[in-house]
């Protein structure tokens, strides 16, 4: 079966549902005042983890993902009903990453885990909300807010305990056979291993973890050579590392081929020269092997090294052994780079402007930000009330001292997402 591990995907979650003008209009209830209820907020997309899938390939041929739109509210005060929430089964290991900012959106790394990638906007107020004693009858509402929307990289980062790495056909395909039920393609030709390969290995004083039989590595892999980076990028979440070395091989060295693979690992991000190793010394059947194995002890002294020959099984028990030891004391490794815990650490950071004033040219002026955005989303212009308490909240603001400041004139024009507005009076 083909390993699908990433895909793109749209995402909007729901829009929030509209507050709505409303009076309570009863013979016995004198003043009644404003009834509009409020909007319901939009639904959010939220992944969880579901330990029952192994691919995204339910993903694959999912383009949009989109989440359902709160309702608008009521009279009577009544809210209106939120979005029904979408969520995704995925996975465990999946991460989610924002294409236009490169910001990791979920992680999910734990059983049952639950994630908001999107999240849905909140509804509007009703008129009920804005009853003051100056204004005992307001006869606006707020819109509901738009909820979140972006292209995001889904990506499924292989969570196998333990990985083998080493050269193509050095027998990796053949040891995860041999200690797990897994059937990975086995071939004396390079990169018969395309695709990771995980089996569940059990050891017999009863412990078990995962295994990966990764694609073969060769000099230049961090460089994306040979199949580069689709062989790294699934070693990032292995605790352990089994380093295999064909010592039956006549035609490379295995010193330079274990000096090759290490100088990869470490080329890499993450920090994988950083992780437990335990070298494995394959295929000692064969005629060259124990001269290679003394050659390799005399440039490595300090090294252990484990005798195997994968194809009958013999010595693979004691690696088990010690790969399950390594495991018990070694933690997970974080895929983002962790600063050393130096205390309490006080840091200036100057807040961001609640907007920006651009000249255009030619008496036209824009003004952008994130609060300019939300005041947009809530107003309905077709409303005169509501207008005037877009452009109040805008000199609340500072927007029009601003505009003053960088010489704008009565009469220029204002432009704000597709609206353009007229200045008639400023500060």
């Amino acid at each position: 079966m083909q390993f699908i591990d990433q895909t793109k995907i749209y995402f909007k979650a729901g829009k929030g549902g509209d507050g709505i003008v409303a009076f309570r209009r009863e013979a016995h209830v004198p003043l009644g005042g404003p009834f509009g209820g409020d909007g319901g907020n939009g639904g959010s997309i939220i992944f969880e983890v579901d330990t029952h899938k192994t691919t995204l390939l339910d993903l694959r041929f999912t383009k949009k993902i989109t989440a359902e739109s709160g309702e608008n509210g009521k009279s009577k005060k009544m809210h209106g009903a939120d979005g029904q929430d979408k969520v995704i089964k995925v996975p465990l290991g999946t991460l989610v990453k924002n294409l236009e900012t490169g910001k990791i959106i979920a992680d999910l790394t734990n059983v049952g885990q639950r994630a908001v990638i999107c999240k849905g906007g909140n509804g509007g107020r009703g008129n009920f909300h804005f009853k003051s004693s100056k204004n005992t009858a307001p006869d606006y509402a707020e819109k509901g807010e738009l909820g979140e929307e972006f292209e995001g990289l889904v990506e499924l980062k292989l969570l196998a305990d333990v990985g083998l790495v080493g050269f193509p056909s050095v027998g990796k395909s053949t040891i995860l056979s041999v200690v797990s039920s897994a059937k990975p393609e086995i071939a004396d030709y390079p990169f018969t291993t395309l695709t990771p390969k995980l089996g569940v290995v059990s050891v017999n004083d009863g412990r078990s973890f995962v295994m990966a039989d990764l694609p073969g590595l060769i000099k230049g892999a961090a460089e994306g050579k040979g199949l580069g980076h689709e062989f790294l990028k699934h070693i990032e979440r292995c605790r352990v590392i089994i380093h295999v070395l064909d010592m039956g091989n006549t035609g490379r060295d295995v010193v330079e081929d274990y000096k090759t693979i290490n100088d990869e690992l470490a080329s890499y991000q993450y920090r994988l020269m950083q992780r437990p190793q335990i070298v494995l010394a394959n295929k000692m059947d064969e005629e060259n092997a124990e001269q290679n194995l003394k050659r390799f002890k005399q440039n490595f002294p300090d090294i252990a090294v484990y005798e195997t020959t994968s194809l009958i099984g013999e010595g693979l028990q004691p690696v088990l052994y010690k790969a399950a030891d390594l495991l018990d004391i070694t933690d997970p490794f974080p895929l983002e780079d962790e600063q050393e815990d130096i205390g309490v650490v006080y840091k200036f950071v100057p807040q961001p402007e609640p907007f920006t004033v651009k000249n255009l040219g030619n008496g036209k002026w824009s003004i952008e930000g994130e609060k300019i955005d939300k005041l947009f989303e809530k107003t309905d212009f077709d409303k005169e009330d509501e207008a005037i308490r877009f452009a109040l909240a805008l000199k609340k603001l500072g927007v029009d001292q601003q505009l003053s400041e960088k010489g704008a004139q009565e009469n220029d024009e204002v432009f704000i997402h597709d609206y353009v507005f007229q200045l008639t009076e400023l500060v």
